[in-house]
């Protein structure tokens, strides 16, 4: 009798594969911050600074320990306070308001557009609109999410938020390195946030963020912010938060900057391979790529009817595979006070109910794509069993 066949795997996200290709640039830098000790505010957090500044194209760049802080960071700098309001989408991770929350603020969702899965700029405008002159006034910001690596459309967002003089915080956290007509993320608005959590494209070997800037005065609010508000030690202007990108984050941070860009084209490279296995599924929707934007795929996220059974199918196959984001935050039960009931945001809950993210890293071989191609069209095909009508 024969054996039956091994499943192939292919994780979701292989960090060891990057950690193996990098390990002995990684130990040096690892050593170095070793030999001279400067474990908080070391001299490779400056350089990592400069250098994300660059490219991005910003003047300043400030990091901090996390992307979760960069945005919390972000909304006490623009001066959230309780009762004001920022606006944002349902469809995004929590962080990007639970920050809000956390200093007393509101946030005021708008829905996504079904394609892109980011904020809806018409959407945004006719919010605004049907505001009142008292709502309006404590507004303190708007917050596009440039999700899964694809920027938003940013021009009418910028043009609507400078008609009403409301400050744009860009969540890049998941966007390092994604253009918008030629202009890099976390370089539209008044301040962007980004994370290094490992699994992002420029990854670290835990926690670590950014905020990035054209504004110098910002610049040096947010450095002022994460030391407790004190420029000297125990002697404090502000009352900020502890929040400081470790030394030995930042040096492994700048050993993979350094690869990022050929990284970023083998995900793109990966995306295109899917394409052309998968673009005639007419029950299978593929991330587009928006005019005038340039994706990263920090996730590559398909839409396919019965994603739960779809998932299933594909992990007994041996294929990694995760749902962003399963619940949109209008319908969290901490959020529940908010007043927001299904139905309140149909495209952000359609997303959350058909959105599957697949495969993408730059450590994929072809074979590995198509694999992964073939178990989706295998089990995108086979028919649901049918309800029980009892």
């Amino acid at each position: 009798m024969r054996e039956p066949a091994a499943v192939r795997r292919i994780p979701l996200l292989d960090v060891r594969e990057h950690t193996r290709e990098l390990r002995a640039e990684l130990e040096a830098a690892l050593g170095r911050v070793l030999d001279h000790g400067r474990f908080i505010q070391g001299p490779e957090v400056a350089r990592f600074e400069q250098e994300i500044a660059a490219f991005c194209g910003t003047r300043f760049a400030v990091g901090c320990a996390s992307g979760s802080d960069a945005l919390l960071l972000a909304y006490i700098a623009l001066g959230v306070q309780p009762g004001d309001r920022v606006i944002t989408t349902p469809y995004t991770f929590f962080a990007t308001v639970s920050s809000v929350t956390r200093l007393g603020g509101t946030p005021v969702f708008v829905d996504i557009d079904p394609h892109s899965f980011n904020m809806n700029p018409d959407l945004l405008r006719r919010r605004l609109a049907a505001m009142s002159a008292a709502e309006l006034r404590t507004v303190r910001a708007i917050v596009p999410i440039h999700l899964f690596g694809q920027c938003c459309e940013m021009d009418p967002i910028l043009e609507t938020a400078r008609e009403y003089g409301i400050p744009v915080i860009e969540d890049a956290a998941q966007a390092v390195g994604a253009l918008w007509r030629e202009r890099r993320a976390g370089s539209m608005g008044r301040v962007a946030c980004f994370s290094f959590f490992p699994s992002k494209n420029l990854g670290g070997l835990g926690d670590g963020g950014m905020l990035t800037t054209d504004d110098e005065e910002l610049a040096a609010q947010l450095r002022l912010l994460r030391e407790h508000g004190a420029e000297h030690r125990y002697y404090h202007r502000v009352v900020g938060i502890n929040s400081r990108l470790d030394t030995l984050q930042a040096a492994p941070l700048l050993v993979k900057l350094g690869h990022l860009e050929p990284w970023t084209e083998a995900r793109r490279r990966n995306a295109e391979r899917y394409g052309e296995r998968l673009r005639d599924m007419t029950d299978v929707r593929l991330p587009c790529e928006a005019d005038g934007c340039w994706h990263v795929y920090n996730q590559y996220v398909i839409r396919v009817p019965e994603r739960d059974r779809v998932k299933l199918a594909l992990e007994e196959a041996g294929i990694g595979t995760a749902i962003y984001y399963p619940v949109p935050l209008h319908l969290q039960e901490c959020f529940a006070y908010l007043g927001c009931a299904k139905g309140d945001f149909p495209e952000s809950e359609a997303a959350a109910r058909t959105s599957l993210a697949l495969p993408i890293g730059p450590e994929l071989s072809e074979e590995d794509i198509e694999y992964v191609a073939m178990s989706i069209r295998q089990t995108a095909t086979i028919p649901a069993r049918p309800e029980s009508r009892e």
